[in-house]
């Protein structure tokens, strides 16, 4: 065939080289338009905002591991079973209201919502409240609890302060419908009568107690009436409810009191760290109004 020749239904290239530009792909394909793309910074916002209503306010149980504490206040750690683990942030106003000390190996059950950090594309629970498991679980974290505190001193009897002997105004802390009010004035107002009392009512027992006795404790030290000594009272029961007697706020109130602090909780055989932390430990109401007054007899 020659070179003039033509083929039927067959265009020709025109003559000369032909020149392939192999770094513009767009000459080999035709631009068809695609979903509009989101950025790393909208997909994460979705990611959280779906997070955050599905996982608005979740139970969630495991280990705790890894358990940080730094300055801030805040207190970090994962929480694992044994095929995942889920990291878990306390913000340092939750972190002081915990009943208990944190520690790693302490199994728990925790409340909180998800949310999503955006700098690390990675997603987080943020506690609100936590539940240790089972009588271990509490008893581990009274003895850390107890361990942390007495190595800064507050038990020392070195701190211990004698009681005033013909004390003019007592305050007694306690609630105003339990046994420990009524047993504490019989036995007062039997042996002397002489010294005055005020009844500071609080809650002995639940979430939020220890923080409303130790209000209760600071106020006290802030009158410019200041009383003689303060009782802190409460019936017997079960660990569960003597918990509030071991919470740290609690525990920090009667170590910084400059009033001597009586401990007069549950019966004999139960010892609080409000017992450790008072200048006086009294095994019941009772015997706490026999300790702070004289006989007149």
């Amino acid at each position: 065939m020659g070179s003039g020749s033509k083929v039927p239904g067959v265009r020709a290239f025109p003559a000369g080289p032909l020149w392939w530009n192999m770094s513009q792909p767009w000459l080999f394909s035709a631009a068809v338009p695609g979903p509009e793309a989101l950025s790393v910074s909208e997909l994460t916002a979705q990611i959280q905002e779906l997070l955050a209503d599905t996982f608005a306010d979740v139970w969630v149980s495991g280990e705790i591991s890894n358990l940080a504490r730094p300055q801030s206040g805040h207190v970090y750690f994962s929480l694992k079973d044994e095929s995942a683990q889920l990291a878990a942030v306390v913000w340092r106003s939750a972190a002081q209201r915990l009943r208990f000390d944190l520690a790693d190996g302490m199994q728990v059950v925790c409340r909180g919502r998800i949310d999503v950090y955006p700098p690390r594309g990675s997603y987080q629970l943020i506690v609100t409240q936590v539940v240790p498991l089972g009588a271990g679980a509490l008893e581990l974290a009274l003895r850390r609890l107890r361990e942390r505190l007495a190595a800064e001193g507050l038990f020392d009897k070195s701190r211990k302060r004698p009681l005033p002997r013909f004390p003019r105004q007592l305050a007694l802390v306690t609630s105003p419908s339990g046994a420990a009010v009524r047993d504490f004035l019989e036995v007062l107002g039997r042996r002397w009568r002489l010294t005055g009392v005020m009844v500071v009512p609080v809650r002995v027992q639940g979430a939020g107690a220890a923080q409303e006795m130790a209000q209760a404790i600071c106020r006290l030290n802030q009158l410019q009436a200041p009383f003689d000594c303060i009782v802190l009272a409460r019936g017997g029961g079960s660990v569960e409810d003597l918990w509030a007697f071991n919470e740290e706020v609690l525990v920090r109130a009667i170590a910084a009191s400059r009033i001597p602090v009586v401990s007069a909780v549950g019966h004999e055989i139960d010892v609080t760290l409000a017992d450790l932390a008072a200048d006086v430990r009294a095994l019941t109401p009772s015997e706490a109004a026999e300790r702070v007054v004289p006989s007149a007899e």
